[in-house]
């Protein structure tokens, strides 16, 4: 009777190095990690342990409190539990469950929410860029990520680059994604920087403006310094636009 509790309270499974060794439970009942996997755990039922793996891509969590403790990779501090599943890479994911970055590592603002395999593309807020280890989006001096923005120090060729490092905000605050800028020395054009990093070139249409206040084209009358830009101007046949005599 007392062998047969012993291998009931076992589950046989191998170290890192391939030496078998067995899990004992160490209470009757519950989820316990595997002290080599991050992971694989073992639930105990009447103090029999039956091995189990998390999703892949998502690790065994010892300190969560819910019924389900498999969670994501930076949630939890495996230490020395070093040891993952083999991956199940589907498209962008490169494993099923997580947080990814783009595969394409000039490309720093956009990741990858992946769930079983299919993913969410998601935009960090313009300035910032993805940080795997959080999971989440911050400013690049943290993030320390290499080779972003291929096209973060392009200049137009009238010499506007998007500035750097300055998020513009909004009225209430909120970071402004694709940010305006007014052109120096036309009423009717501006600048856009996508993502807050790439440059555009925008127009308004003929007897608009650009109110940078409202990051829109508006009335010539609504922008102080352009309510007569149109009064003195004469279509310009190259551009589209119009120009001053």
């Amino acid at each position: 009777p007392l062998l047969l509790a012993v291998l009931c309270a076992a589950a046989e499974n191998t170290d890192p190095d391939g030496d078998y060794f067995e899990f004992t439970c160490p209470k009757p009942d519950g989820q316990f990690e595997d002290p080599y996997q991050c992971d694989r755990y073992y639930e105990c039922v009447d103090g029999r342990a039956t091995e189990r793996l998390c999703p892949d891509g998502l690790v065994f969590n010892p300190a969560s409190k819910l019924v389900n403790k498999c969670d994501q990779v930076f949630n939890v501090e495996c230490h020395d539990r070093k040891e993952l599943q083999p991956p199940k890479p589907v498209g962008v994911c490169p494993r099923q469950n997580g947080f990814f970055p783009h595969p394409d590592p000039a490309i720093c603002n956009i990741f990858y929410n992946c769930v079983n395999g299919r993913e969410l593309e998601m935009t960090c807020v313009a300035g910032l860029h993805f940080y795997q280890t959080t999971g989440t989006c911050v400013w690049p001096d943290m993030a320390n990520r290499q080779g972003c923005g291929s096209n973060a120090n392009k200049k137009l060729n009238d010499g506007f680059q998007c500035p750097k490092n300055a998020p513009k905000m909004d009225r209430n605050g909120q970071i402004i994604t694709h940010p305006n800028y007014p052109h120096p020395d036309d009423c009717q054009r501006f600048y856009s920087c996508l993502n807050g990093v790439e440059p555009r070139q925008g127009q308004c249409e003929h007897g608009m403006v650009y109110n940078e206040d409202l990051q829109r084209c508006d009335e010539p009358d609504n922008v102080p310094g352009c309510e007569d830009w149109y009064s003195s101007a004469e279509p310009d046949s190259g551009t589209g636009g119009t120009r001053h005599r």
